[in-house]
């Protein structure tokens, strides 16, 4: 089992995430011992989803405005239809997102997570994959578009739905694992 204690990962969301696309990729952090903030742009708890049915409501361990990206080592952007749809339209996310980007520390996106990523101007020259309906979407934007279950390219790991989790959650714990035995950053 992968070790990658002491590395603490961001996991953007806000309402209408796909439910196992941060319940699974958290759980399995969790068990490899990082310590996993669930960041959102409001406190409290927000909504998940099972589909286009609702899902359940996640805590949120930390509002945007009081996250520094240089606190963590990696950022999960899980998908969901609604939910990056919202985060992209804000300037604060795409600011948070960008940090992660120019630092090349590791980036998880799945499904529809990388629409954040398109925002952020960060997916040029990348191969990736996403839910089907995105791949017009990242190649326009520059990106070479996949249809495989998972997919690495430098400091990006993607996948394009929920039965890609256990192959996406081993990628990426890999790259975590890789980015060095002490971690990145500061505790918050």
């Amino acid at each position: 089992m992968i070790d990658i204690k002491h590395k603490k990962i961001a996991v953007l969301a806000t309402d209408g995430f796909e439910q196992l696309e941060l319940t699974e990729p958290v759980k399995a952090l969790r068990e490899a011992g990082a310590e996993v903030s669930v960041i959102s742009l409001k406190a409290g708890e927000i909504q998940g989803m099972n589909h286009d049915k609702k899902g359940d409501m996640t805590k949120v361990d930390l509002e945007l405005s009081k996250a520094k990206p240089e606190h963590f080592d990696a950022l999960v952007l899980p998908g969901g239809v609604a939910n990056p749809d919202t985060l992209r339209t804000h300037p604060e996310v795409i600011s948070f997102i960008d940090h992660f980007v120019k630092a090349h520390k590791p980036i998880g996106a799945i499904c529809h997570g990388p629409w954040t990523l398109i925002e952020a101007d960060a997916v040029r020259g990348k191969k990736m994959t996403s839910w089907p309906s995105l791949k017009t979407d990242l190649k326009n934007a520059g990106a070479e578009w996949v249809d495989q279950s998972v997919v690495v390219d430098g400091n990006f790991v993607t996948s394009r739905k929920p039965e890609d989790l256990k192959d996406f959650n081993r990628e990426l714990l890999a790259m975590i694992s890789k980015t060095g035995a002490e971690p990145m950053s500061k505790a918050s």
